[in-house]
């Protein structure tokens, strides 16, 4: 027996932020990110709907990039002490997935984030409180996920939490959040998006309702993304709004791979003048995806051409169409100013190379890694990252 699960209510279109006026409940707590909300004035209008709809509400904000198992366990303090029936999360990826973890922490104060960690072992949700996800960038589709990535600052690892209980209730779309999104973010979450796609296609847990989910999400991309990044085109925003949901539909239910593996385990690992030096995980997975796909190739060449078939690309084997279909993503990363290795990205040599054979370690036992279509060893992985850290051809 298999499993697709989807929030109860999906709500796109523009002005739809306003569906928080018909929520039932007493209590709701809103969890955010950094000022973009705020200055947009959309935060004022979510308390505004919430308070037209009878509830009390509460603030949780400030959530950074990134967020850790300290911000979480701070977040699901304030929820113990305020009691709410609804938790509304606004933002990109980092406070959505945040106040996933938040919800599970204050429903189980006594958890422990060990165990939580454990692919599929969160306990069930709903005791106090109901989940709603307004995301404010086009990319993570935590809206709509089973998944949370919440990173432990003290080694510099992200964990993805994965269990349908954190799905939220609710996840609503609104295009209008997205319209003012700085360029850089629309280029790194369209990629991600175009990674959580490829990766569902390919995946050894893809099935019947993910595939054309996958497939129509990657049409929208190449078709919108690069409007998207170059001119903020509304219409080109809008479409990437919700092809990056598409995308997280997905892998949600058809799970990913090692881009995604390697992109937890090295992107908040390493340091530039003795302060962390973060890689964007959307621009990680942008640099990596290229690479995988190569290394992916003896697996699953056939699932790549059809990608490619899907795009118009040439080709007259399944090799040449997957080969179109790498130039294609480093064409459009060129396009994107997403650089091609880890290299140019800026990250230390030495650094890398002194801890190489722990990143691969750390990336094989990633819960993405059971789901690539090629299981990857120890001496594999580090090769692997070897290539994406100099740009070198993947041909093992």
């Amino acid at each position: 027996m298999a499993r697709f699960t989807l929030p109860r209510d999906l709500y796109w279109g523009r002005g739809t932020l306003a569906e928080l006026k018909n929520l039932k409940g007493k209590k709701a707590i809103v969890v955010s990110g950094g000022s973009s909300m705020k200055k947009g004035g959309f935060l004022d209008k979510v308390d505004e709907y919430l308070k037209s709809a009878g509830f009390e509400v509460a603030h949780f904000d400030g959530v950074t990039a990134d967020p850790t198992v300290d911000c979480v366990m701070a977040g699901a303090k304030a929820m113990q002490e305020f009691n709410p029936d609804w938790i509304i999360a606004i933002g990109g990826g980092s406070p959505i997935d945040a106040a996933k973890a938040m919800w599970v922490f204050y429903e189980y104060p006594d958890a422990k984030f060990e165990d939580i960690a454990k692919p599929f072992n969160i306990p069930p949700l709903r005791n106090k409180a109901h989940f709603c996800a307004i995301a404010s960038t086009s990319g993570t589709a935590t809206e709509v996920t089973a998944f949370s990535v919440i990173t432990d600052s003290k080694i510099g690892m992200k964990y993805p939490l994965a269990d349908t209980n954190i799905t939220p209730d609710i996840g609503i779309l609104d295009p209008d959040l997205v319209d003012s999104m700085p360029k850089s973010l629309a280029a790194f979450t369209g990629m991600d998006a175009l990674t959580h796609a490829t990766e569902a296609f390919v995946s050894t847990a893809n099935c019947d309702f993910t595939n054309p989910l996958a497939l129509k999400a990657i049409k929208m991309v190449y078709k919108y993304l690069l409007n998207s990044y170059t001119t903020a085109d509304k219409k080109a925003r809008e479409k990437m709004h919700y092809a990056q949901c598409l995308a997280g539909m997905a892998f949600s239910n058809a799970l990913l791979g090692i881009v995604h593996s390697l992109a937890h385990k090295t992107g908040a690992f390493f340091h530039k003048d003795g302060k962390e030096f973060h890689v964007p995980h959307g621009e990680a997975n942008a640099i990596y995806l290229p690479y995988v796909i190569k290394f992916n190739q003896k697996a699953a060449e056939r699932r790549y051409a059809k990608i490619a078939k899907r795009l118009g690309l040439k080709g007259s084997s399944d090799a040449e169409l997957t080969d179109a279909y790498i130039a294609s993503i480093q064409d459009l990363n060129k396009k994107l100013s997403i650089p091609s290795s880890l290299k140019e990205y800026g990250i230390d040599e030495k650094e890398f190379k002194d801890n190489v054979s722990l990143l691969a370690e750390r990336a094989i036992g990633d819960a993405c890694t059971g789901s690539n279509p090629r299981q990857p060893s120890q001496k594999e992985m580090e090769q692997l990252l070897d290539a994406i850290y100099y740009g070198k051809p993947v041909n093992f």
